[in-house]
């Protein structure tokens, strides 16, 4: 065989060699790409931005929640995720906006625990807070502390309860508006220890808290954080934290059952929820990401600002804190014959 054809003919088999490697070598990716698990997609429409809706101000704890959780649910689920207040109603808007949303996991809601108290609060709602929402986690509770002016003279809860019972009505209470978890927790509080204190209902928290400092009410309940500030300058006097056990920050204060007030626990819960109807898998994903972002040290120093402490739960927990909620406050509204302004 001529030297030149010996030559093509080696380039030729060389290069069908080649070709088929790259060929195995395809094949063998293919196969792999086939079988390797894959990581569920985020939901809704690439470049589509998802909307935590929070119905409430900026500022508030809530708005807390979702600002802190956006841009790390951004990271990890590669899509812009925006936080928008719909404000109005005691937060009926923005929920109602969320119950009316598509369900695709575009729209979540991140929400109080007024949510299971507007249902009661508001019996001609054109939707459910409960029943149009599908619970997807828990993400924080809050503790209230029962405080008053140093002028009153009480000590503990207990005093509060003795003198109240010896003078029916004389006591009185501010709250920033009625139906609000201020407001409700001493309605808890009263039906509880079996006692009457006249209510005082303010415009927002800040006029009420602004009273409470001058003296011009007795007491009221208070998030921790809002309090403390105020106790540490010997301008309120701790009475008793409504919740099952003590809390970190005060350590020396009782609880209202310590304090021997009666089994009272007002702790709020906050959570995401998602428009009835979302696919279990979208509610699994989200779940799973936001618990992830709730373990870490930069979540949980954010809550601890707005007093909250870190928590979590499956989906089905949350309901079942939801549910118990929406049942107590819904049997203690009928019983003090409580109505929205």
């Amino acid at each position: 065989m001529p030297l030149a054809i010996h030559g093509v003919l080696r380039l030729a088999l060389s290069r069908l060699a080649c070709a088929g490697l790259w060929l195995g070598l395809i094949s063998h990716f293919s196969a792999f790409a086939q079988t390797a698990p894959v990581a569920p997609a985020p939901a809704g429409a690439n470049g589509v931005p998802i909307k935590l809706i929070v119905p409430f101000t900026p500022g508030t704890g809530i708005d807390l929640i979702a600002r802190t959780l956006g841009p790390k649910l951004s990271q990890k689920l590669n899509r812009p995720v925006v936080v928008e207040n719909r404000v109005g109603a005691s937060g009926n808007i923005g929920t109602e906006a969320v119950v009316r949303a598509a369900p695709d996991g575009n729209t979540w809601l991140v929400s109080v625990n007024t949510l299971v108290m507007n249902r009661s609060l508001y019996p001609t709602l054109s939707f459910d807070p409960v029943k149009d929402l599908v619970p997807v986690t828990l993400t924080s509770w809050g503790q209230l502390l029962l405080v008053t002016h140093p002028k009153s003279g009480f000590s503990t809860a207990g005093d509060l309860v003795q003198a109240a019972k010896a003078q029916p009505g004389r006591i009185n209470y501010a709250s920033p508006g009625v139906g609000t978890p201020h407001h409700l927790s001493m309605e808890l509080f009263k039906n509880t220890a079996q006692v009457f204190v006249t209510h005082i209902p303010y415009r927002g928290t800040g006029p009420a808290v602004t009273d409470l400092l001058g003296g011009q009410v007795d007491t009221m309940f208070l998030p921790i954080h809002v309090a403390l500030p105020h106790i540490r300058t010997g301008r309120l006097v701790a009475l008793g934290i409504g919740s099952d056990k003590r809390h970190a920050l005060l350590p020396d204060v009782p609880t209202l059952a310590e304090a021997k007030a009666g089994q009272v626990n007002v702790d709020m819960w906050y959570g995401v929820f998602a428009p009835k109807g979302t696919a279990a898998e979208t509610v699994a994903l989200f779940n799973r990401e936001i618990n992830q972002i709730l373990k870490t040290e930069d979540t949980q120093k954010a809550f601890q600002t707005q007093g909250m402490d870190t928590a979590g739960s499956t989906p089905t927990e949350f309901g079942r804190v939801v549910e118990r909620d929406a049942n107590r406050w819904a049997a203690l509204i009928k019983t003090q014959h409580i109505k929205a302004d």
